[in-house]
């Protein structure tokens, strides 16, 4: 009787098939792609920004005109961010006339105290401060408006209706941050010097008719127009920024918390940034 052939040893099947197997996580973008991606992100956000500039241009001649709801907005933007303008610019204000006083009185030039800090706030506390303060309160609050109203598919509502977001939501908003910077700014630089009046006379013995005639001496009014030159800019900044993350928003209500995040800080940096140009443009058309 012949025995059966050997055969070859068989392999044991695969428990999982190729498809089914754990995938290696992809590799990590290196720092060169990283950056790179995130200068691409800068400029397709400064492209929406543009576009979404030139459609609230075109829409601000186009009727009918949004009174009411730029009246809301100035409320909302203006006289609700009186109490951050009021409690920051005076205690900034106490605040600087503190450091001044101490550094120059090491050069026996106190009275120079009031100079120096009026000049101060005209041409750059007041107007720069108060926008970068504002601006986060305003401009995250733009954001999270809007962005809430882009998720809840209300800003498609309005489209699909025949009408334009830049017009029924963007204009009013920029138009109200425009008109309403210049008065905070106005605001700031009046309770600034009050807070360095106060602190001048109940610490360094300067009396306020002598801070005043002092600081009226030195400051020119073009400083105090060279710092409120500046708010127009300041309050178009915030609210175009604001408004362009609001409508830019997806993923629900942790969307809208990142929107808010980085209009934050998207609108600090705009701010700065915007204030050393205008700063330069501003000595040299002085100058000229």
């Amino acid at each position: 009787m012949n025995a059966p052939p050997p055969s070859s040893q068989a392999q044991p099947p695969s428990s999982q098939s190729p498809s089914s197997r754990r995938q290696p996580p992809p590799p990590e973008p290196g720092y060169f792609t990283f950056q790179r991606e995130r200068i691409h992100r800068l400029i397709f956000h400064l492209g929406e920004v543009t576009q979404l500039t030139v459609r609230t241009a075109r829409a601000m001649f186009r009727r009918p005109l949004e009174i009411p709801s730029t009246l809301q907005q100035l409320d909302s933007l203006g006289v609700k961010s009186m109490g951050i303008v009021a409690v920051t610019s005076l205690f900034i204000g106490m605040v600087m006339t503190i450091q001044f006083a101490f550094g120059l009185r090491r050069f026996g030039g106190v009275e120079y105290i009031p100079r120096v800090i009026v000049l101060s706030f005209c041409r750059e506390l007041a107007p720069t401060l108060t926008a970068v303060i504002v601006g986060g309160r305003i401009g995250s609050g733009m954001a999270a408006e809007v962005g809430a109203m882009n998720v809840t598919e209300q800003v498609d509502a309005i489209r699909a209706l025949g009408a334009d977001p830049a017009k029924k939501l963007v204009l009013p908003r920029v138009l109200a941050a425009v008109i309403v910077m210049p008065l905070l700014s106005t605001y700031a630089l009046a309770l600034g010097v009050f807070g360095a009046v106060f602190i001048s006379a109940t610490q360094f013995d300067i009396q306020p008719n002598f801070f005043l005639n002092s600081a009226l001496d030195s400051v020119k009014l073009g400083d105090f127009f060279a710092g409120l030159a500046k708010t127009p800019p300041f309050g178009f900044l915030i609210a175009i920024i604001g408004c362009h993350f609001g409508l830019s928003t997806t993923g629900g209500t942790e969307g809208v918390g990142l929107s808010t995040t980085r209009t934050v800080v998207a609108v600090s940096i705009a701010i700065l940034i915007a204030d050393f140009f205008l700063t330069k443009a501003l000595f040299v058309f002085q100058s000229s």
